[in-house]
């Protein structure tokens, strides 16, 4: 209990949120290096997942890509990418990219291939190209399924992007880091605590968005069990 207010007592104190290695710049820093991650993410995996569950192309591909990424322990490829690329953001940028591109790509191919077959023959039959058909009915039909694939893979970037710090000066990893060293450990709960907080405000933005994304495609609901497919 005395580590907790201890903890509480770091983070409320107003000194320890101060300069370019207080307390709001270190949230800044790991909620801006996350978004990166998860926008390149995004820009790889819904691309592609969508062209192969529209195409039905490459299934056998996304299944040996998304498990092989996700059975590679992230800290283990930051500690060899590190070695290879020395010290930087580079390296945790790739490690984690690696971390959060399965559920990404898993999302999309797995929405676009739900929408209902049916629905999916009459745009056709009314003269739908294939891009007005991608664009206009299977990712509308698909997005509450694509964005929990979004949503899996930002919360697992939030909560590893601390050992970015590893590496690199930046992020909430490195009050966990330097608490470790000097044996703060108020410091390293407090940081730990943030990184929670973050993962939790995140993922009330993401459901709120995914409510409203499945309100729109409720007409239109897709066959049950199609989110089982992104497991995180």
């Amino acid at each position: 209990m005395n580590l907790v207010l201890d903890a509480l007592a770091w983070l409320l104190d107003s000194a320890n949120w101060d300069g370019r290695g207080g307390i709001g710049a270190r949230i800044l820093e790991h909620l801006g290096f996350s978004a990166a991650v998860v926008a390149a993410a995004c820009a790889i995996g819904i691309p592609a997942g969508v062209a192969i569950g529209h195409s039905g192309r490459g299934r056998s591909l996304v299944i040996v890509l998304t498990s092989g990424a996700r059975a590679l322990p992230t800290l283990g490829l930051l500690t060899i990418l590190g070695l290879a690329l020395g010290i930087g953001l580079d390296a945790p940028f790739l490690a984690l990219l690696v971390l959060a591109l399965p559920p990404v790509l898993a999302g999309a191919y797995a929405g676009v291939e739900s929408v209902a077959r049916e629905t999916v023959g009459a745009s056709r039959a009314i003269g739908m190209t294939e891009w007005q058909l991608v664009r206009g009915v299977e990712l509308p039909l698909a997005a509450p399924v694509l964005l929990g694939g979004v949503r899996s893979a930002a919360l697992q970037v939030i909560s590893t992007a601390t050992l970015a710090a590893y590496v690199a000066d930046t992020g909430l990893g490195r009050p966990l880091f330097e608490g470790l060293k000097t044996q703060r450990y108020d410091m390293m709960l407090g940081a730990s605590l943030l990184v929670a907080l973050l993962a939790l405000v995140v993922e009330l933005g993401f459901q709120l968005v995914q409510s409203a994304a499945a309100r729109r495609a409720e007409p239109h609901r897709a066959p049950s069990g199609a989110r089982e497919r992104i497991s995180a």
